[in-house]
């Protein structure tokens, strides 16, 4: 779920903060992207004629497979290095959200089956999609691929979104790549929504910058995650009646939970039994991850073969297909070693005026000296043709 509602707050509040860009245009930027997440995109979105998921001739799903083959391969030809986080065991104040998530897997099934009955296609598929779960099998199929491509991904202790922050705080990566917005929560600077998304659904890539966030909800971190509390997340229900109009002006207002449950009415806003929003704080402030320090990434040479005998030889994918996809992996691998001027440069913030107005003055001055000096040597004979 992430955080509830974010997306269009940050919109409708600090719509600086966002910015829509191409893919080709983070040439050069290493990525940190959420691998569950994408499995899981991959899992609903990849797709055959009918609608059904892709499958071997034994039947096995392979959606998720192509999905990370091509999109990542997409990546790497406009010069992206990504590197891939697959979540951990999940923290056990999550359970609440995950029993809330197999409920609707319940209804969903439900709805499915009599879908069949009344031989609905179209709530059929829409319901089959609702029951997408990423498996075990799924995850190690997309580490085995992702190895032979010569892709780099990190295990998580925990959940993948803390660890992709982690990753751009340490300065290993330049942004998060997910569509969940509690990246922003954990503290990643940039994050990057629609990064995995198909070509063919021509959407532009979604920056968030949580220092324009920040700046434009006049709040810090701390605030900012209880305000992602107040709108709800993962961990502990939200407060009833409570929406995102509400909950920014709370915090502006009291700049803590603590404070605000001191002066709300309760009567007309109940909050949760036995409310454990100080371990959700302390989940986004403190999250176990892997420290960035300790995590080291490296961009392979494909195994071409050996990737051919698990797409094709296993999996039942065309070869001439996965030979091309290749040579596109190669070919940009390869020319991926020019690197962005912006890492060999420093940007300098601009002066003020008085500093151009000083800079003005003091190349004025210079030049009057060199003119001065330069007629001096002259008299003196120093220049000769």
């Amino acid at each position: 779920m992430g955080i509830l509602g974010l997306s269009k707050l940050v919109a409708d509040v600090a719509a600086t903060a966002i910015k829509e860009n191409e893919i080709k245009n983070y040439f050069g930027r290493k990525v940190a992207i959420d691998a569950s997440m994408s499995l899981y995109q991959f899992l609903i979105a990849v797709r055959q004629e009918g609608g059904a998921q892709l499958t071997s001739e034994d039947g096995e799903t392979t959606s998720h497979i192509m999905g990370f083959f091509y999109r990542t391969i997409r990546m790497v030809d406009n010069g992206i290095k990504p590197v891939y986080v697959f979540d951990g065991k999940p923290p056990t104040m999550k359970a609440g959200e995950l029993e809330k998530r197999k409920e609707k897997r319940d209804q969903a099934q439900a709805a499915l089956d009599k879908a069949k009955e009344d031989d609905n296609v179209e709530e059929i598929d829409k319901q089959s999609r609702r029951l997408v779960k990423v498996s075990k099998e799924h995850v190690e199929d997309a580490k085995r691929l992702l190895k032979l491509m010569g892709i780099p991904f990190v295990e998580a202790p925990c959940e993948a979104e803390a660890q992709c922050a982690e990753l751009v705080k340490g300065g290993k990566v330049y942004a998060a790549g997910t569509e969940d917005m509690d990246s922003l929560t954990f503290g990643t600077n940039i994050l990057l929504r629609h990064l995995t998304f198909s070509e063919a659904r021509k959407m532009p890539i979604k920056e968030f910058y949580l220092n324009k966030v920040l700046e434009g909800f006049e709040m810090n971190q701390e605030e900012f995650i209880d305000l992602c509390i107040l709108l709800g997340c993962d961990y502990v229900d939200k407060i009833k009646g409570i929406g995102p109009k509400k909950a920014i002006e709370l915090v502006k207002k009291y700049k803590n939970i603590e404070t605000i449950l001191e002066n709300l009415d309760k009567t007309k806003y109940p909050p949760p039994e036995n409310w454990m929003f100080q371990e959700a704080r302390r989940l986004f402030k403190e999250p176990e991850v892997t420290p960035a320090s300790e995590v080291d990434l490296k961009w392979e040479k494909p195994d071409e073969e050996e990737l051919v005998k698990f797409m094709c030889g296993e999996k039942g994918f065309q070869e001439e297909r996965i030979r091309n996809g290749l040579k596109k992996l190669v070919k940009a691998r390869s020319g991926a070693t020019q690197g962005r001027l912006d890492t060999f440069f420093k940007v300098l913030p601009s002066p003020t005026p008085n500093a151009n107005k000083r800079k003005s003055e003091e190349m004025s001055k210079g030049s009057a000296k060199k003119t001065k000096g330069g007629a001096s040597a002259a008299k003196k004979g120093i220049f000769k043709r």
